[in-house]
């Protein structure tokens, strides 16, 4: 059985999971170079040039954790669950709130008169639903219209000659007249992500209908593109017998694991600023005082638009450590940035990885920590081309930062795939290797992807090689990484053919671990 858990660290649960030995442990540990046996015409050659360093970064488990109960009484259940759906109810009244307030003053335009066309748009399209729908990564035939007019209006501009700055100055335009969002929020967006849109937009050959059907995903209905129609290439290895899995034992070693996620970390969060702003984000001093008490930040953090504070990490971190000194090694699934997605900076958040590395360093001496990419370390968001784009747009600036990060817990060995697309595999102990997915390359926001979504980085084909040799050399796989597939915000194309490999290798893997969704979930394969 395949577990796929997407952790909640927005609120910053902590999760720990007492792994049992026998779940990680494969048979064999002696490599032999099986793939010598293998077809030459299967590409394998490709991937056996990275280096790979099977050294254990994990000791064998000596101590007999407490294991979790195996089950909760249907009252503790069920009064587990009210509490969560209570906090989950006063965040989307809140958010409903505060975008109700945003279209009632639309309505009034105080004073202002809107052109015929944009009174046109408000009508045609519920502006509230978009927003909501944006927000959570739950599309509808709305968002789906509302991307087929937008990326229209776009295509239009663009064969018609305006330049990019023209087009800029547009959707400007468009934004605030809409008052979708603030003039100031509208200026950063057209501008930080304006040239990227343009430049993609100007090289494909497909219309709104095939773009937004990717984009938008399961809020469109699918229209087949054959840019958007490949499939991974197996070796010819037959598929082993599934053996049912064992059940764990009493009294054996375990692992305790940690697993964070999506700290978010803000470094201009401000105690006591306004928490009810009319901003994606807020709690900032940009965003003014407080109007009244309930408005107002908290020292913490707070439960509307907000993130984290650094003192609430600190304090996360010392509790963990306080209270679960035996940590064996730590899982990292990524998203560390605030969501001021339309002020970044490739600067600033190439600060907050090396402050949030630095800050994971100082807290967990001597633990070995696996990392994985989000999809908010890109400026702008979601932005990750694939390694033919080498230009201004070049991902490069990130992910050699990232390996050099990264390297503080992992092998020098992974460089060469981490530069290449952050993934990379390493043995944690004898029998039991960790394969750290990028998933932004299934992200289908990241508009990159409209131009080839063929396996960026061949991602896929070296995760077939690494499952391949792993279930040569008898090793149980964990899977890590940030969007889950199967997710609403994972193109349809690449979830399919990732479980696909799944499928093939199900006696090889026995766990998959992301976040990115900021819930705690469970999901059975």
């Amino acid at each position: 059985m395949l577990i796929r858990y997407s952790t909640w660290c927005l609120l910053w649960i902590l999760m720990l999971l007492n792994i049992v030995t026998p779940l990680v442990s494969g048979g064999p540990i002696e490599r032999r170079n099986y793939w010598s046996n293998v077809d030459d015409n299967y590409m394998w050659k490709e991937f056996a040039v990275f280096e790979r360093d099977d050294s254990p970064l994990v000791q064998p488990a000596k101590v007999n954790h407490t294991l979790p109960p195996k089950y909760m009484s249907p009252e503790e259940l069920e009064k587990l669950t009210l509490e969560q759906f209570k906090k989950l109810k006063l965040n989307y009244t809140e958010v409903i709130s505060e975008i109700d307030e945003d279209l009632a003053e639309g309505d009034m335009r105080r004073g202002r008169h809107l052109p015929r066309l944009v009174d046109k748009a408000l009508r045609l399209f519920n502006l509230k639903q978009v927003v909501t729908e944006v927000e959570t990564s739950v599309m509808s035939k709305v968002s789906c219209t509302a991307c087929k007019a937008g990326v229209g209006l776009l295509q239009h501009y663009i064969r018609g000659g305006k330049t990019t700055k023209d087009i800029e100055q547009i959707v400007y335009k468009f934004c605030v007249s809409l008052q979708i969002q603030t003039p100031r929020v509208c200026e950063g967006f057209t501008e930080l992500f304006g040239a990227e849109v343009v430049y993609v937009l100007k090289r494909v050959q497909i219309g709104p209908d095939e773009i937004c059907s990717f984009v938008v995903g399961d809020g469109c209905e699918e229209v087949y593109n054959p840019t958007h129609d490949w499939n991974v290439v197996f070796p010819p290895v037959p598929k082993p017998a599934p053996k049912p899995a064992p059940s764990p034992k009493e009294l054996v070693s375990t692992f305790k694991v940690l697993h964070l996620s999506d700290t978010h970390f803000d470094p201009y969060y401000h105690e006591g600023s306004n928490a009810n702003c009319k901003e994606p984000l807020c709690c900032r001093l940009t965003n003014g005082p407080a109007p009244d008490v309930q408005s107002a930040a908290g020292r913490w953090g707070d439960y509307r638009k907000c993130d984290t504070p650094k003192r609430t990490i600190d304090h996360m971190l010392q509790h963990i450590t306080n209270t679960h000194p035996d940590i064996d090694y730590i899982i990292w699934t990524g998203d560390l940035p605030p969501h001021d997605v339309w002020n970044q900076t490739r600067e600033e958040n190439l600060m907050i990885l090396k402050e949030t590395v630095a800050q994971m360093v100082k807290t967990f001496p001597g633990i070995p920590i696996f990392p994985a990419l989000g999809n908010h370390e890109a400026a702008p968001v979601n932005s990750f081309p694939p390694p033919f784009v080498q230009n201004d747009f070049s991902i490069k600036w990130l992910y050699d930062e990232l390996d050099n990060q990264w390297r503080k817990w992992l092998p020098t060995s992974v460089s060469r795939t981490v530069r290449r697309g952050a993934f990379y595999s390493v043995l944690v102990r004898p029998g039991f290797r960790i394969i750290s997915l990028n998933m932004n390359y299934c992200n289908n926001k990241n508009w990159w992807l409209l131009l080839n979504s063929t396996d960026p980085a061949k991602e896929l084909q070296w995760f077939i090689y690494e499952l391949q040799s792993a279930e040569f050399s008898g090793e149980k796989v964990h899977v890590i990484g940030h969007i889950p597939p199967g997710y609403s915000d994972c193109a349809r194309i690449w979830s399919r053919n990732y479980y696909t490999i799944i499928n093939r290798y199900e006696g090889v893997i026995t766990a998959q671990f992301f976040g990115h969704t900021h819930f705690d979930e469970f999901e059975v394969f």
